[in-house]
């Protein structure tokens, strides 16, 4: 009887104007706030997995440099003892990073310039692997990779040469005198971060040594853990048997506030948005508290009828649960749908705007990053539920205690 009174409810469109109007907007106010919770909290992730992902692919989990002094000159040997004494290496790479002036075709920027073995670019696999123009093959001598966003902006291509300019590159008895040198585009790579695609060139150790006049040294070693999350162990280890002339950085330190500022948004945004549930919530409050009401005098005919005040609390509930449990559950497949197709509707809205909506050179990324997280799924799903099912307590109460002598005397 409970189950027949609350589908006649639900779908009936007689009677009870307003209050059915409250519980629609109840419907699509837990829809919207669980779809936006689920959407919010997977770019998030996302967000922050695409750019741990570039950073440490770019430049490692962990950075070992000099604290003494410009560069590492027995470089060879601690990239072995790291790779022997240190448990949880994956990769360890040895390179030379340097900032210069790059002139080509009447423009003039700075790049940051990195020195590494054709061994090491191969093993480097976010670079390696999206090369978009030329060849692995022909990095050697003279010959540099750039980024996809530097080529387009000085409308370089492979074979084009360009010039480098280090304003303090030759130290004499009488000072420091300017240095450059032609080099020619030997391919072009896109790893999907702006600030790395327009920035940083490729150079062959060998000549980055002999360029910088950096005989035999190293600036920096690169080492990449399988964990990223469990680095500080290995960053204690590492200054352990590196000793105090080292300084050992990981990229909790080096880009924590990147970080800390995603995860900051993430629950400032989690938090603004669960009130839009809450809302959703009051309102079926509201439309179960006018629906009992409007409804005094059928309860009372369902009491004198043999209806006992659990069925009454019984249907009330269940009117509420209904609405909160196939709004949740709407949202849940919506939020889902968005969250996995997000970069797609993002392009067609761009198309249909004619406008950017997710700017490369503000958000870092060349597209949207979605990554759901079914625990945080499970937990909204169950949120929404959960106060779904506190919510209808109160009118469902409410009226299972109504004395159906004094109902049927109004």
């Amino acid at each position: 009887m409970e189950t027949f009174i609350t589908k006649r409810y639900l779908h009936s469109r007689k009677g009870t104007g307003f209050a059915r109007i409250v519980s629609w907007f109840s419907f699509l106010g837990i829809v919207l706030g669980v779809a936006t919770l689920i959407i919010v909290t997977s770019v998030m992730n996302g967000f922050r997995a695409e750019l741990l992902d570039k950073i440490v692919g770019m430049r490692g989990h962990v950075i070992v440099s000099n604290a003494k002094s410009i560069g590492i000159s027995n470089y060879e040997t601690i990239v072995a003892q790291i790779k022997r004494d240190v448990p949880g290496i994956t990769n360890v790479i040895p390179q030379i990073e340097r900032q210069v002036v790059l002139m080509a075709n009447g423009d003039a920027r700075g790049v940051i310039v990195h020195g590494i073995s054709k061994s090491d670019f191969q093993s480097k696999k976010l670079v390696s692997e999206n090369i978009k123009y030329g060849s692995l093959k022909s990095f050697q001598g003279q010959n540099v990779m750039i980024g996809k966003r530097m080529a387009e902006s000085l409308r370089l291509k492979v074979g084009d040469k360009m010039k480098l300019y280090l304003p303090d590159g030759i130290v004499t008895p009488f000072g420091s005198f300017p240095k450059e040198d032609i080099f020619e585009i030997a391919g072009v790579f896109e790893v999907g971060m702006n600030e790395y695609d327009k920035n940083i060139l490729m150079m062959p150790m060998e000549m980055a040594q002999s360029f910088f006049g950096y005989d035999n040294l190293a600036t920096q070693i690169d080492i990449f853990v399988k964990n990223a999350d469990s680095v500080s162990s290995t960053t204690r280890k590492l200054s352990d048997i590196l000793g105090d002339q080292f300084l050992v950085l990981d990229w909790k330190h080096s880009d924590a506030g990147i970080f800390h500022a995603v995860v900051v948004e993430k629950n400032v945004m989690t938090l603004i948005l669960s009130i839009i549930v809450l809302v959703a919530i009051f309102n079926i409050i509201s439309g179960l508290t006018m629906l009992t009401n409007s409804k005094t005098r059928d309860i009372a005919i369902l009491r004198t009828m043999g209806a006992t005040r659990k069925s009454i609390l019984r249907i009330f509930f269940n009117i509420g649960a209904s609405i909160g449990v196939f709004g949740t559950m709407t949202g849940l497949g919506l939020g889902l749908i968005v969250s996995l197709n997000i970069d797609r509707i993002k392009s067609i809205l761009e198309r249909m705007s004619g406008s950017e909506l997710f700017s490369e050179e503000i958000y870092y990324l060349s597209q949207i990053p979605s990554q759901t997280d079914w625990k945080e799924v499970a937990g909204i799903v169950a949120f929404s539920l959960a106060l779904c099912f506190i919510a209808t307590l109160y009118p469902a109460k409410k009226a299972s205690t109504l004395d159906p002598v004094e109902a049927l005397r109004r």
